[in-house]
């Protein structure tokens, strides 16, 4: 092998290493989220959530932008994502809100409930992920099926943000971040539409300058007011998944009550063929 050669597949495994490195940095933030949690320091945990995120949405970014994307990848994003949208945001909400103390006003069953929630949230986060991973080629990569696990994380933290935003110590409402686990969870396994950050209508914007100039302002919002701002946002997110539902069932409904394609030839006069080009652009408009 040539010395160029061998400098290109140096180039070129290095360059594999970089996404799986966002993807380490997204599990080692889990995990201190973990730690955290356990410290008592729930502010600091869900930062570390909110941080995991952002390192998990660089990891799939640059594998497709240097074009280094892979199974070993995805798999190992997926065990990642396990730990820092499973067990952080569960361990995060159980000892922030669910322990027995939290729960007093639910007895008897206030010894269990928070921990069989935090569980149930694990759960359906493990049973989301084997869902991605299955149907992700079948899948309409525009939408999500069901809450994203990230997203769901998100929304955790974010309710941990913003309880302390007055900087005062006021014990959480146990019941509310109870109703708050079992809803994310059952979310996330659900079968309601939510957009992903590859739909066609993001990518075929009329007005890419404006939405670019709403997307800066939104972003120096959720960073001056992170602890204010992010929650509002997430639950808008959430809200959401079953209006994107309803209008893509009525839009499918309409579409079959059209006209009958047999009714548009004579019988007994085939159809013509579709060239492999309107075929290929009919998989990618479904």
């Amino acid at each position: 092998m040539s010395h160029k050669s061998k400098n290109r597949a140096a180039k070129r495994r290095a360059i594999y290493i970089l996404p799986n490195i966002f993807t380490t940095l997204s599990l080692f933030f889990g995990f201190y989220s973990i730690l955290a949690s356990v410290a008592g320091r729930f502010d600091q945990a869900a930062l570390f959530i909110l941080f995991s995120a952002l390192c998990d949405g660089l990891d799939g970014t640059v594998a497709r932008m240097t074009n280094t994307t892979s199974q070993f990848g995805v798999e190992y994003d997926s065990l990642c994502d396990l730990v820092a949208f499973g067990v952080a945001p569960a361990a995060l909400a159980y000892f922030w809100a669910l322990t027995p103390d939290h729960l007093a006003s639910l007895a008897p069953y206030h010894n269990k409930l928070g921990s069989a929630a935090a569980f149930i949230y694990l759960a359906c986060g493990a049973l989301r992920l084997a869902r991605f991973n299955v149907f992700s080629g079948v899948r309409d990569a525009g939408y999500f099926q069901g809450l994203p696990i990230p997203g769901g994380a998100v929304i955790m933290s974010a309710a941990v943000l913003w309880h302390y935003r007055s900087g005062l110590p006021v014990m959480p409402n146990g019941q509310a971040v109870l109703a708050l686990t079992i809803v994310l969870a059952f979310l996330m396994v659900s079968s309601l539409d939510y957009f992903s950050h590859k739909n066609k209508i993001l990518a075929q914007n009329q007005r890419p300058f404006e939405t670019l100039v709403f997307v800066v302002l939104l972003i120096g919002v959720i960073i001056v007011k992170l602890k204010s701002a992010l929650l509002p946002l997430g639950f808008l997110y959430l809200a959401s998944g079953p209006i994107v539902t309803i209008v893509r069932s009525y839009r499918r409904r309409g579409n079959r009550g059209g006209p009958d394609k047999r009714d548009r030839h004579p019988v007994g006069v085939p159809c013509e063929t579709p060239e492999p080009e309107t075929l290929k652009e009919a998989e990618e408009t479904e």
